[in-house]
């Protein structure tokens, strides 16, 4: 991949690249999208920005890349107001979209040189060749779009994205649809633009990816962001517990004894599951063990789990319905 900068600069020495505030949306419909964001992103982190079908993610995205105009609040890109310095901001910026739309009959290779070309850059094909090739496109360069795979147009998209050297790069859904070796493919090019001081927002169904890929994680739900916070700190905060005990033998119900610990059990009647706070003083397990004891309950083995990104970003959405 071609460098897209110099190296990462330190988060904590550096004002956000991207920096929203106030912003609002409203439509002529008096539909309203977004209801005052505010929101910085740092310069060289991979942002995932979650959220259920209509909760104004793509508004979001489309307002930050010039794309739509908001009804109130500003938005600076790489130091640029992306209103009064629009060309200069949407130059910073790379963005792949949900849908695939590409010139159908123009090859892989022109549709990328004519991509860089819009944003005044000078031709440079060593360049976009590498960019071609990491992304597996280079034997299909003579290739008309239109007889590409639905995988391969969405690889000719980031492409086109990349080729005129964004310092950000917005990926809006971009694995919907696309197989797993795609998948697997982008997110280590991915990873690589990061490392080349590129800043990565993206957006995503697949909490796993989020989960993997981002550094910090924003919740938005209903036009207002609920939520932004560090990947593991979130998960350390917010993240439940499991205990699962096996028993020795099922029971048709559990005794009132133990109504206080909340226990779930299993439809067989074999399990026995156990849901505590990491964070508080005391998880309660070893006077859940003494009370299964007292009531003759005996278990075979144990196993624990932690709730997932998924888990939490469901709950955190529940709560604001």
């Amino acid at each position: 991949m071609p460098s897209m900068s110099s190296a990462p600069i330190s988060p904590a020495t550096t004002e956000p690249i991207i920096a929203v505030s106030g912003l609002s949306k409203t439509y002529a419909t008096g539909f309203s999208a977004l209801k005052t964001i505010d929101l910085e992103i740092r310069r060289g982190e991979i942002f995932a920005l979650l959220g259920p079908n209509g909760a104004g993610k793509t508004t979001l995205i489309s307002i930050i890349c010039g794309l739509v105009r908001p009804s109130t609040g500003t938005v600076f890109a790489d130091g640029h107001d992306i209103i009064r310095d629009y060309r200069a901001a949407r130059a910073a910026i790379g963005l792949v979209p949900q849908e695939l739309t590409t010139d159908a009959f123009e090859t892989v290779w022109a549709t990328v040189n004519f991509s860089r070309g819009l944003f005044g850059k000078p031709r440079a094909p060593a360049l976009v060749e590498r960019i071609l090739r990491e992304l597996s496109l280079w034997d299909k360069k003579d290739t008309q779009i239109r007889r590409l795979s639905g995988g391969m147009k969405r690889r000719v998209m980031i492409a086109k994205a990349l080729a005129h050297e964004p310092r950000i790069l917005f990926l809006d859904e971009p694995t919907a649809g696309v197989d797993v070796e795609l998948r697997q493919d982008m997110w280590q090019m991915v990873r690589r633009l990061r490392d080349e001081g590129v800043t990565i927002i993206l957006t995503t169904h697949y909490i796993e990816e989020a989960e993997e890929m981002a550094d910090r994680v924003g919740v938005i739900s209903k036009g207002e962001i609920i939520l932004v916070e560090e990947k593991a700190e979130l998960m350390r905060k917010l993240g439940k517990k499991e205990l699962t005990l096996q028993l020795q033998q099922p029971v048709s119900a559990l005794p009132e004894t133990l109504a206080e610990f909340g226990l779930r059990l299993s439809a067989d009647g074999g399990e026995i599951v156990y849901t505590y706070d990491t964070q508080a003083e005391r998880t309660g397990i070893t006077t859940l063990l003494q009370g299964l004891s007292e009531a003759g309950i005996r278990f075979r083995d144990l196993s624990t789990s932690q709730s997932s990104l998924e888990d939490i970003f469901v709950s955190l959405v529940k709560e604001r319905a």
